[in-house]
């Protein structure tokens, strides 16, 4: 089973997504051939080296004449009819429906319409089409079963588009992101476009440090800014799951508060989780002469071992950090789409020695698809289990997953 781990070091955009395929091994020639099917015309391809930071990447390009005629404005209808009518692989198919369809949940959000009124612009261009449509037929052609991404940075500032001035991350973008992991990011300007929250968003089974993996090739796409700021390349990791993904290291980090409000501690929890941290956690406790106080607790990655610190005695009224070096079992995790009334629903199973131990509904599916239906959140998870019952455990012959 190949899986991919994209690294967000300095964002992400559409292009930069299938550039960093390319780079990583997935044939351009019959990727063309396959984007033919869509029926679009008046574009041509190309995938060229390019520098950024003294790093080598592909720096991937959808050429338009400028004196092409003016491209009509899509909606989603029509690009779903442009991806049903092409042919393509039935797993490349569905994640480009998947994202289509949550980047429209997103604008209707935005703009306070229906999906169905929705209007792409920049996304319903040829080369954003190309760009979604590209990289879910790289990754069909590169056998990638999972994906999995780091944090995603954002950027800082304005920029300017068909709607004039708005603000970094854009409304679509950010609303794309709500509830995953994100950061701020050190370059002023857009760092993840919507095309790229978008696909990022809906083929990422968990965003997550590096997986344990053994690496067959690695990738780097190329955006077109070029700066001194950060090389603006993303970086791509293709492989197989290692034999010792079960088992890991992590670094639990703890402080003792007793002078720091309910407000602080929530607040600096949210924090760390959204720099990247694994998970932070408040403990009630007793310290010196019977206060009650608390410990809060952070698990994270060695490598983020410096950024927690920073948060915890920034935010806090700590004087100083505990740590220790944890070694860490875990289930194996693998996800599985299933169908329900209210829609598709992702189950996150737990696996160990080949078996489910564990199989979970995500809670944000379950929580969106109850909230556009007008039910409970418990009547969706009930929904998937049954589906899931329903449909086959598919690990269990190793297809079909997401």
């Amino acid at each position: 089973m190949a899986v991919a781990h994209f690294d967000c070091f300095a964002g992400a955009g559409g292009d930069m997504i299938l550039a960093s395929l390319l780079d990583a091994g997935c044939d351009l020639n019959a990727l063309t051939v396959e984007l033919d099917n869509l029926g679009l015309k008046g574009y041509a391809l190309s995938a060229e080296t390019a520098s950024r930071g003294g790093i080598a990447g592909t720096k991937f390009t959808v050429q338009i004449p400028p004196d092409a005629a003016h491209e009509p404005h899509r909606g989603l209808k029509d690009c779903l009819a442009l991806i049903e009518h092409a042919g393509l692989p039935e797993r490349a198919s569905r994640r480009a429906t998947d994202i289509f369809t949550r980047l429209a949940q997103a604008e209707a959000h935005v703009h306070g319409c229906s999906i169905d009124e929705v209007h792409f612009h920049e996304v319903g261009a040829v080369d954003s089409i190309i760009d979604i449509v590209g990289a879910c037929l790289a990754l069909e052609q590169l056998e990638i079963e999972q994906v999995f991404c780091s944090v995603v940075p954002v950027g800082s500032g304005t920029i300017t588009c068909q709607h004039g001035t708005i603000p970094v991350p854009s409304p679509a973008t950010a609303e794309l992101l709500r509830g995953f992991k994100t950061r701020q990011g050190p370059v002023v300007g857009e760092m993840t476009t919507p095309t790229a929250a978008a696909i990022l968003t809906t083929l990422t089974d968990e965003f997550t440090p590096m997986p344990a993996m053994d690496v067959a090739s690695i990738g780097y796409g190329a955006g077109t800014r070029d700066s001194n700021e950060l090389p603006n390349l993303l970086r791509v990791f293709i492989g197989e799951p290692s034999n010792c993904g079960c088992a890991d290291t992590v670094v639990e980090l703890a402080v003792n508060l007793d002078d720091c409000t309910g407000e602080i501690i929530g607040s600096t929890i949210e924090k760390l989780l959204t720099s990247g941290c694994l998970d932070a956690w408040a403990t009630p406790i007793v310290m010196k002469k019977s206060r009650p106080a608390w410990q809060l607790s952070v698990l994270c990655s060695p490598s983020d071992v410096s950024a927690a610190e920073d948060i915890l005695l920034t935010e806090t009224t700590s004087l100083g950090v505990r740590r220790r070096l944890c070694g860490r079992t875990k289930l194996i995790r693998e996800f599985q789409t299933v169908k329900t009334p209210f829609g598709s629903i992702r189950m996150k199973l737990g696996l160990r020695n080949g078996s489910i131990l564990t199989a979970s509904p995500e809670f944000d599916d379950c929580q969106q698809a109850a909230q556009s239906h007008g039910t409970s959140v418990r009547n969706v998870m009930d929904a998937a289990r049954a589906a899931l019952d329903s449909e086959g455990r598919k690990h269990s012959n190793r297809e079909g997953r997401k």
